[in-house]
């Protein structure tokens, strides 16, 4: 089971969605409501942190196991709109409510916001600068995995899974240059990182779960292309 599949939401059929008509104001407030989900799937995540199941948990309350681009749903089953009272969006050529972007992507929300946790918690403990003798780069590497993992669910979402897997696996590379930074013997010394080290651990490793999800599923996708052309 996986509520981070590809079906659902690597097929661009927002294309027929027509001209976007929305102005300068209409862009910002589309974007502040993209983050509002970013921060809700954040809260989400962080009530489930002991769970075992803790990310497809979180992505069932975000309503994305009936469908990616369904919208969230709460317990009380009212969606998005009803939730940040932008039910009176406006239509966007013939057909669409509201378009697609980026900003929508399930593995783009998870990754987005597991790294937003990740560097909040770094960026508070690097700021006393008593506490950390040196950076330790984890704040650079933590930057390039996420980076490396946005590029790939760009790919994703113009459909090419090779590129995809590629991006996703130099994100799964940095991923493991930032544990390999975190048992350097001056982390490991100082207990302050000892303990920013014991929260990251799970989500980091959610991280890789959901990369490595992803990139089975493209080449699935890969190879079933190859025996349909065959």
């Amino acid at each position: 089971m996986s509520d981070f599949e590809s079906e659902g939401f690597f097929e661009n059929e927002w294309d027929e969605c027509g001209d976007l008509a929305w102005n300068e104001f209409d862009w910002e407030r589309y974007l502040r409501e993209q983050d509002d989900t970013l921060h809700r799937y954040l809260a989400h995540y962080e009530r489930l942190k002991g769970h075992p199941e803790r990310i497809d948990e979180a992505a069932r309350l975000m309503g994305w196991d009936d469908g990616a681009r369904g919208g969230e749903t709460d317990g009380a089953g009212d969606n998005r709109d009803a939730e940040s009272g932008s039910g009176d969006a406006q239509p966007i050529g013939d057909n669409c409510i509201e378009p697609y972007t980026l900003h929508q992507n399930p593995v783009f929300i998870a990754t987005k916001a597991i790294y937003l946790s990740l560097k909040r918690a770094w960026e508070r403990l690097a700021g006393e600068g008593d506490k950390i003798p040196q950076p330790l780069a984890l704040h650079t590497s933590l930057h390039r995995g996420e980076e490396h993992a946005v590029l790939g669910v760009q790919a994703l979402d113009l459909g090419d899974f090779a590129l995809a897997v590629s991006l996703f696996k130099r994100a799964l590379q940095e991923l493991n240059h930032t544990l390999a930074l975190s048992d350097d013997p001056a982390a490991v010394a100082n207990r302050f990182l000892t303990g920013w080290k014991e929260d990251a651990l799970p989500r980091l490793f959610d991280l890789r779960e959901i990369w490595l999800r992803v990139i089975n599923e493209c080449r699935e996708e890969l190879e079933r292309r190859v025996d349909e052309e065959g």
